[in-house]
């Protein structure tokens, strides 16, 4: 802005809001040194150019006009919708002739209301009638008039009656002439009177006309109906009953599928089941039969007789007043039929539960009886006297002594009758007592001890040490009090321990182990933290044995057999398929060390290798990780197998050695041991019987263990084969039985065994190419020739490709056109928003004027009111 419009500014000061408010649109005075012009060298046709001759604030004005043009007009309707739409069928369809367009809307106007009308009418095609009238005409309520009403049939007014009541007569009146001068103009009109009397016989002859009709209408209906029925016995004459099943024919057979339909129709419906029950539930319910269960083997073992104590009546004297009866419960029961029958089904309940509460209270409630038999016998005698002193002076003494000797008699009888009966019940129950003796308890405590927990389990079979670990769980279910989860938790560690007890036996009882397996499994889903912990402290004290030994002699020997069950418990308790585990994998990394730092002296050392190596292969199943310990205990296997002048032109790693007094371990020189070996699975009991075996069960165990090599062998080839290395890591292996192995001399199926290994180290294809460095673009040599660097001028972009340039262009252009639409919406909502603004300006005007001109009316009203009252008292 120059200086002139800096003074004029100035000069002019603030304008006051009585001054008129001068718009965008008001013309600008210029300055003619304020103008600018932008001249362009070149006129490029069809260019939009920018460098027009302007004025400060010539473009605000522009984009102002602009806005008021587009904007604004949006704004103003933003909420008016005076726009109206045929929306008639082909309304704006050229192609359709008017005919087709005209067809088409009836035909879319019938649908639509054929779809409201019938939308609920289940009945379509039938029709209703009274009297032989439809019902559909009748509820159109045409022709219902009253018999005592005297208005017209249709019920409107008619013309003339209108005109004579409602129109003061004067049209009808006008009427009635124009018509009576058009037949006899000379006749007078008549007057009202007579027209409206006229009128009224009129009506009343129309009214009796329509009556008759009806009446004859009626009646013709009556008679029609009396005629059909007399011809409707002529043509439906119904055959009786008698003659129908002469002249009966047979019915088709129904179809396979209406048999079907019927049958799904007669089939029962699903009832409904029961609730799943929760843990705690079924753990109750467990508990509480193994409860009743051991009550029953008490009570048998007792030899105590349950239908004679419950058959056998309580023992009531003649004079017993009943003074102490309590009713305990109502034992009444209603009386029920069923099919014609007594329903007995609630006494046998009753009885049942009786059963059950009478079994727990026998111990107690046999001796309470006894007591109170000897009680009530000593009372009733007592009872006696006192009632035989109080008698009269004139009973019969004599009489009193006979009976008195008569009952003793008796009482010696029942006496003798009772210890036979007594003596013959013992007799029965000495089997049951010793059968219930026999018999495992059901309720078990866990024990406190490992010393208890082996005292339990000891001298009892297979099965019934699982019974009783069972009952031990389900009896303490941790659901069913606060301290059993601490109980079974020790009890894991108690079986677990039992378990390497038994593998540390002389005959190892191998089978026991496998069947405690299932229970240690289930405690272990119960306790997985403690079952973890339990199985990591044996990991833990073996790897310290094993490091303790390589440091006093420098060399280890496998361990024993119960460590050994104890890593293949590892793998059925826990999952070896993780890439971490805190229980797989140290068992792992302690498998990995008994392969490579166990040195293999005898033939139970190879025995114990190959079993660990089978552990491997079974361990990376899933997760199929290498494990090289394997492949080089494998390879020493089959080095030890071969004679001292073959094994060269190899390399092998410890624990094997090349030469020594170990490396003929697996040879078998005896032709007569080839010819009768025979293929068997190496048991791991074994071990413990190789001393006393004799010299051709050695050598059969020694082939039967280089058969299980080349098995071992052919699994890993087929576990291993993805692996980009997978020929690389078997070629040694490949190399000994292809080149030292002495095949022809072992049995024929040793040699299926070998061939079938070696076919499929041999059948895998290279998947993957070996792994080799990556190669480098050869560096060129130095030359003297000056390499020219293109300098750029500051602010230019870097000279690039074709496409890069293209590419930088349009990113260009996109943050030119994003901050210009910015700018713009900015302006449209500023725009806008002064919009709405004077908007509220102008209507807070509007009221501000209308407040004015209220209280200025409602000052004057006041004035003149008060000036009247002036007056009024002024006068």
């Amino acid at each position: 802005m120059g200086k002139a419009a800096k003074r004029k500014k100035k000069v002019s000061g603030p304008s006051t809001a009585k001054g008129p408010v001068k718009s965008a649109m008001a013309v600008v005075k210029s300055n003619p040194f304020e103008v600018k012009v932008n001249r362009q060298k070149f006129d490029i046709l069809g260019r939009k150019t920018k460098n027009d001759v302007g004025l400060p604030g010539v473009s605000r004005s522009k984009a102002i006009k602009k806005r008021n043009q587009t904007l604004l007009k949006e704004y103003k309707e933003r909420e008016k919708t005076n726009v109206f739409k045929d929306k008639r069928f082909g309304e704006y369809n050229t192609k359709i002739t008017p005919e087709e367009k005209m067809i088409r809307r009836f035909a879319l106007e019938r649908q639509q209301n054929y779809g409201k009308k019938n939308i609920y009418n289940l009945n379509e095609d039938e029709e209703l009638t009274h009297y032989g009238q439809s019902l559909a005409e009748i509820e159109k309520l045409n022709d219902i008039v009253d018999s005592d009403s005297d208005t017209e049939e249709t019920g409107a007014l008619s013309a003339e009656l209108t005109a004579a009541h409602f129109g003061g007569g004067g049209g009808l009146l006008r009427k009635k002439v124009s018509s009576e001068q058009q037949d006899e103009e000379e006749e007078k009109p008549k007057s009202r009177k007579e027209l409206l009397e006229e009128m009224i016989a009129k009506s009343k002859q129309e009214k009796q006309e329509r009556q008759t009709r009806r009446e004859s209408a009626l009646e013709l209906t009556e008679k029609l109906d009396k005629d059909w029925k007399e011809i409707q016995t002529l043509m439906a004459h119904k055959t009786p009953k008698s003659e129908r099943k002469d002249k009966e024919v047979e019915k088709p057979k129904p179809d396979e599928y209406d048999m079907i339909v019927r049958e799904l129709g007669f089939e029962m419906k699903a009832k409904p089941s029961e609730r799943l029950k929760t843990e705690e539930e079924l753990a109750k319910e467990e508990q509480a039969r193994l409860q009743k269960l051991e009550a029953d083997r008490l009570r048998r073992m007792r030899g105590i007789d349950e239908e004679a104590n419950k058959k056998r009546p309580s023992h009531m004297s003649a004079d017993d007043l009943a003074d102490g009866f309590i009713l305990d419960k109502d034992d009444r029961r209603l009386l029920s039929y069923k099919d014609g029958k007594i329903n007995i089904e609630n006494e046998e309940e009753g009885e049942e539960e009786e059963e059950e509460e009478g079994e727990e209270e026998e111990e107690e409630g046999e001796e309470e009886d006894n007591e109170n038999e000897e009680e009530s016998q000593e009372e009733s005698a007592s009872e006696d006297e006192e009632d035989d002193d109080a008698a009269d002076g004139h009973s019969d003494i004599e009489s009193d002594l006979e009976s008195e000797g008569e009952a003793a008699e008796t009482n010696e009888e029942t006496k003798h009758k009772a210890n036979e009966n007594e003596s013959q019940n013992v007799e029965k129950l000495d089997p049951e007592r010793e059968a219930a003796k026999s018999e495992l308890p059901y309720t078990f405590a866990v024990p406190e001890s490992y010393e208890t927990f082996k005292s339990l389990l000891a001298g009892r079979t297979i099965e019934q040490q699982l019974i009783i670990l069972e009952r031990i769980q389900k009896c303490n279910h941790p659901s069913l009090a606060v301290g059993n989860k601490a109980k079974l938790e020790k009890l894991f560690g108690f079986l677990l321990e039992y378990i390497g007890e038994l593998a540390t036996l002389d005959s190892p009882e191998l089978r026991t182990i496998d069947k405690l397996v299932l229970p240690l499994y289930n405690l272990c889903q119960m306790f997985p933290e403690a079952a973890s912990d339990s199985v990591k402290f044996i990991l833990r004290d073996a790897a310290h044995d094993l490091e303790e030994v390589i440091e006093v002699k420098g060399r280890a020997t496998f361990p024993g057999l119960d460590t050994l069950i104890y890593l293949k418990i590892v793998s059925l308790l826990f999952p070896t398929s993780d890439f971490w585990h805190p229980v797989v994998t140290p068992a792992f990394m302690y498998m990995s060390q008994l392969l490579t730092k166990c040195r293999i002296t005898t033939l139970q050392d190879v025995i114990k290798g190959l079993f660990i190596c089978c552990l491997f292969l079974e361990y990376v199943s899933l997760s199929r990780r290498f494990v090289p310990e394997l492949i080089n205990f494998l390879l020493g296997v089959l080095h030890i197998s071969l004679p001292k002048n073959q094994a060269q032109g190899y390399t092998v790693v410890h624990p094997f050695t090349p030469v020594g007094k170990n490396l003929e371990l697996l040879l078998v020189c005896d032709k007569e041991d080839l010819k009768s070996w025979e293929k068997q699975n190496v048991p791991l009991s074994i071990v413990t019987r190789l001393k006393e075996a004799s010299r051709t069960e050695i050598n059969h165990t020694r082939l039967s263990c280089l058969a299980l090599c080349f098995d071992l062998i052919k699994k890993c080839a087929s576990l291993y084969e993805s692996l980009p290395s997978f020929h690389e890591i078997m070629h040694p292996v490949r190399k000994l039985l292809t080149q030292h192995m002495p095949v022809n001399e072992y049995p024929e199926k040793m040699q299926e065994w070998y061939h079938s290994a070696l076919k499929e180290l041999e059948n895998k294809e290279k998947h993957y190419t070996p792994l080799i460095c990556e190669k480098k673009k050869p560096v060129p040599l130095k030359q003297y020739t000056p390499k020219i660097v293109k300098v750029l001028e500051f602010g230019k972009k870097q000279a690039g490709s074709k496409k890069e340039q293209e590419r930088k262009q349009l990113i260009q252009r996109h943050k030119r056109e994003l901050k210009g639409a910015i700018h713009e919406i900015r302006k449209d909502n500023q725009y806008l928003a002064r919009m709405q603004l004077s908007e509220i300006m102008e209507r807070d005007a509007a009221r501000k004027r209308k407040v004015k001109e209220l209280l200025g009316s409602l000052a004057t009203q006041e004035g003149e009111w008060k000036a009247m009252k002036r007056k009024k008292w002024q006068n």
